[in-house]
């Protein structure tokens, strides 16, 4: 149950212009409550190459209340931040995010329904 709760307490943040960084985005977002944290995650894959490289994107903000982050989403949803619209929603748990969706994976990928279907090389006839 605290994870969930946690969860809502957390917003996602998209369509983030390259020139955002957390500054900007406590700037814009703070008015709404007291945030607890900014995640920025860096499009770099390696680490050395850090500096170089701008986020990804998108930002996660988790606020000290779940009315704060549901002001934010409701003030800031669609506009407009450095010349970008911004797609602000709920975060989704971290929990579900691990776990591979049925929903976006081909069903041959399942081994289930590979062993129920699937015949042998030697007797598909290819």
């Amino acid at each position: 149950m605290e994870e969930e709760t946690r969860g809502k307490k957390s917003i996602f943040i998209g369509g983030l212009a390259e020139d955002v960084d957390e500054a900007v985005i406590y700037e814009h977002f703070s008015p709404f409550g007291d945030i607890v944290e900014v995640q920025l995650p860096s499009a770099a894959t390696n680490p050395a190459q850090e500096a170089d490289v701008k986020h990804r994107g998108f930002a996660f903000v988790t606020y000290s209340s779940a009315a704060d982050a549901q002001d934010a989403i409701d003030n800031m949803d669609l506009n407009e931040l450095h010349g970008k619209v911004l797609k602000v929603n709920l975060a989704k748990s971290v929990k579900a995010a691990i776990q591979p969706a049925q929903g976006n994976r081909a069903i041959w990928e399942s081994e289930e329904w590979l062993r129920q279907h699937a015949k042998p090389l030697a007797q598909s006839g290819g």
